[in-house]
């Protein structure tokens, strides 16, 4: 098994997912593109995180950032960082529940179709404030760190948490043989409008056809549907 480059291994993982071979080209662009992409980013957007988290701070009692391990290339855990939406004493049963069964969601007599893979309706865990960082997906900005850090690309997979793995299929697994992203073909294409089997689809469609260009496009597209404010 190999390692992408600027990706910190950490502990090892007890998954052992296979990871996706690289041609050593699109590596090194690929890394290359993360690293300026990440670093323009968090300078450019240097003033609106300071903001952001004085807002955070003045709203609600906790601490600004939110850590929550996730699971990246092979299945190696690393803690992805995001700005924290919900209040501080929140538990996460009920989302572990929801995601569960979402990856599960097998049609029923009573449910014909499986469940769109979307956040929990009228979530009272999150602030007013976090509402509009989730819409806005300003809560993401502080995840450039990891892109830094090299436990996340700027394209790829989105990272699942340990428990949504714990219910994976094998088939699903190969999510994890390629660095995570920001976003991803599922993210640019049909977040929130499809369920959990189709959006592994894409993600693998898209580890089938990685290129630099291609990445790019996914880059364009993400930004521009934030830029008209759609939902995912």
């Amino acid at each position: 098994m190999t390692t992408e480059p600027g990706f910190r291994t950490g502990p090892a993982s007890p998954l052992s997912v296979p990871i996706a071979p690289t041609p050593s080209g699109y590596r090194v662009a690929k890394r290359t593109l993360d690293l300026a992409g990440s670093l323009l980013g968090l300078l450019l957007a240097s003033p609106v995180l300071v903001l952001v988290a004085i807002a955070v701070k003045l709203e609600s009692r906790g601490p600004v950032l939110f850590r929550q391990e996730r699971l990246g290339l092979g299945g190696r855990p690393f803690t992805l960082y995001k700005f924290r939406t919900m209040f501080s004493s929140a538990e996460q049963e009920a989302h572990r529940d929801h995601v569960r069964e979402l990856i599960r969601g097998e049609p029923t007599q009573a449910r014909p179709e499986p469940d769109l893979w979307l956040p929990i309706a009228a979530d009272r865990r999150v602030t007013r404030l976090g509402g509009f960082l989730r819409r806005s997906h300003l809560d993401e900005l502080p995840q450039l760190i990891n892109i830094v850090r090299g436990e996340m690309s700027l394209v790829g997979p989105r990272p699942p948490i340990p428990y949504e793995v714990e219910v994976y299929e094998p088939r699903h697994l190969r999510r994890l043989s390629v660095i995570p992203g920001l976003t991803g073909l599922w993210q640019a294409t049909a977040w929130g409008r499809i369920p959990f089997e189709q959006g592994v689809a894409l993600d693998i469609a898209y580890i089938d056809r990685r290129s630099f260009g291609f990445d790019l496009g996914l880059i364009a597209r993400t930004l521009w549907q934030i830029a008209i404010g759609r939902q995912f």
